[in-house]
């Protein structure tokens, strides 16, 4: 008998749900938490009971342990599971859990911290024999610092928080000119995500494979392995499609990067689920990177070639049982691929992309499985993360997975904020994505972000209103029967005459405003974390204006020609409307 009736999952969306679908099945009870802003989202309605955690931000509610806490005593709950992100690898959260009478279901405390600097992680693992990214294991403290270690190892570098993760707070650097804003920009994000500024430097390995292995652990000296997974395709440091098993991996490298996490598993004393995760270059030296110290957002990929619940492993081994599986009952079958639909422009530099829910529909059928937490007409806020599910497909090998996953794409409707539902479409019909390489370049490209805005333009269902080349026309498709067939009837409706006349006021306005056709106007909400010109300044075209944080994202906000910096309008800490002039650029007399 499990030595908890009751267990609060602290965090929101997706992963709070999936986790109460792993302890409903083990007859648990369900307490969720939230932010007023997130009072009407589907993960309070589905749990047992609910508990308000305080403001939108995430630091006035999902951040606030104490407040975690009480929740988790005031509904009697046991354990307190952290799902990811948030304060999933806090340790002085999980310390504070256990200090407060609760199970923690994650790893013990010790081995997070020991983890959670990736400083001390990385010496940690050189003294285990585990090989490390080349690259300095002390903090660098200033430009000189990381000038220093870059002298040794040659540029790029990567310049990374010490306790960053998700691709928070990495950074890399081509060239001396470039270490400047880099090392400022890792430190601002480290403090900002993990308040923790301390950054180091390390070599930037081109066009590596991002390959990382699920490890399971219990308090009785059992570790294992269940195989890898290949994440190397990715936009700004961070995830955007998963697999596995990799397709650069044989039998002979899984188990040797497999031993690899299995040791770097056991030098900290690890217990629960995690990851370790490293770069494969194209020689085959595979590289300790980090080790996630929680469940990760691909877990999905693992559960469906491994047939193992990971959550539920989790639970167990909170509850003090010994592992249920060993290493050589490890079986790895099919493929298994899992996209992440991030509320995101692809045609825009991946901008978030927050917004209303409109009509919504999930794709089915055998081998797909949708984690998601959305409903129609529910808001995908600006305060948090842009993922809006999670999309997984599992089928006998690689090929066949790739179409199942194009099939469950097409199927997938989403109407309201954009979403990458189109790129990738357009990602896994790509030559380099089929020849299973690391698609470098491709991701970001124009080319793929034109044809994801091609499959957009063929998306329309009936009653599915599109925008059609950007313009505020309109095409509706209807359903229609004629002689007993059914036709689809696209209609156009063209643009409103007085939204032109809308257009020009507005633009007069911005004129008398002394904005006009010179500003630079911000292309999202969000908050401004830093201003990198000064009234008068002199740039180019491309020159970063500001830095604008949006959806967990820093996003510079860049010079759309050269000219003269007048009527700075932001600073540092304030909130920002999108479409709220920044500056005036003008041209130089």
């Amino acid at each position: 008998m499990l030595p908890f009736s009751k267990v609060l999952v602290a965090n929101r969306g997706e992963i709070a749900i999936r986790v109460f679908r792993t302890l409903r099945e083990l007859g648990i009870g369900t307490v969720a938490v939230y932010s007023e802003s997130d009072r009407d989202k589907l993960h309070v309605a589905v749990a047992d009971e609910a508990y308000l955690l305080g403001p939108g931000p995430a630091a006035e509610s999902y951040l606030r342990g104490d407040r975690v806490i009480d929740a988790a005593k005031r509904a009697g709950a046991q354990a307190i599971h952290p799902g990811y992100g948030f304060l999933a690898e806090n340790a002085a959260f999980a310390g504070a859990v256990e200090e407060a009478g609760l199970t923690w279901i994650g790893p013990p405390p010790a081995a997070i911290e020991a983890m959670g600097s990736k400083i001390a992680a990385r010496e940690r693992m050189r003294a285990a024999g585990v090989p490390i990214v080349p690259g300095a294991t002390e903090a660098a403290e200033s430009v000189a610092d990381v000038l220093e270690v870059a002298a040794e190892i040659g540029f790029p570098v990567a310049i990374k928080a010490s306790s960053g993760g998700g691709g928070k707070g990495l950074k890399v650097a081509h060239s001396q000119e470039e270490v400047v804003r880099a090392f400022e920009s890792a430190r601002r994000e480290g403090e900002a995500y993990f308040a923790d500024s301390a950054v180091y430097v390390e070599r930037y390995l081109e066009d590596p494979r991002h390959v990382e292995v699920q490890v399971l652990a219990d308090a009785h000296g059992n570790v294992i392995h269940l195989g890898e997974r290949d994440c190397t395709i990715q936009r700004r440091h961070q995830k955007l499609v998963e697999e596995t098993p990799s397709p650069a991996v044989d039998a002979e490298l899984r188990e040797r990067i497999g031993r690899i996490a299995v040791d770097a598993a056991a030098a900290v004393g690890y217990r629960s689920a995690g990851t370790v995760e490293g770069l494969l270059a194209a020689d085959g030296s595979y590289y300790f990177l980090e080790m996630n110290t929680r469940i990760q957002v691909e877990h999905t990929v693992t559960e469906a070639v491994t047939g193992l619940d990971l959550v539920r492993e989790q639970i167990l081994v909170a509850a003090g049982l010994e592992l249920g599986i060993a290493q050589d009952e490890v079986m790895l079958r099919g493929h298994a691929i899992e996209c992440r639909i991030n509320a995101e422009d692809a045609a825009k530099g991946f901008l978030p992309s927050p917004g209303r829910i409109g009509a919504y529909r999930e794709p089915g059928g055998i081998g797909v499985r949708v984690d998601s937490a959305i409903r129609p007409g529910d808001e995908v806020s600006e305060l948090y993360d842009p993922l809006v599910a999670k999309l997984i497909v599992h089928d006998v090998d690689r090929e066949h997975a790739r179409r199942r996953m194009l099939r469950a794409l097409e199927e997938y409707v989403i109407e309201g904020p954009t979403t990458l539902v189109s790129f990738h479409r357009a990602l896994l019909e790509s030559p380099c994505f089929i020849r299973g390489e690391t698609c470098a370049g491709i991701v970001e490209s124009e080319e793929l972000a034109r044809r994801a805005q091609e499959l957009d333009a063929t998306r329309a269902e009936s009653g599915y209103v599109v925008s059609v080349d950007g313009s505020g026309s309109q095409s509706r498709v209807l359903a229609v029967e004629l002689d007993g067939r059914r036709h689809e009837v696209r209609i156009q409706t063209p643009e409103p005459p007085w939204n032109e006349a809308a257009r020009r006021h507005r633009a007069r306005a911005k004129e008398l405003a002394g904005a006009g056709t010179d500003a630079v106007l911000s292309p999202m909400q969000g908050t401004v974390l830093a201003v990198e010109v000064a009234e008068g300044a002199v740039v180019e075209l491309g020159t970063v204006i500001c830095i604008v944080e949006a959806m967990k994202m820093e996003n510079p906000i860049l010079a759309h020609a050269g000219g003269v910096v007048s009527e700075l309008a932001v600073v540092p800490g304030e909130q920002i409307a999108s479409g709220q002039p920044i500056c005036v650029i003008r041209p130089e007399v």
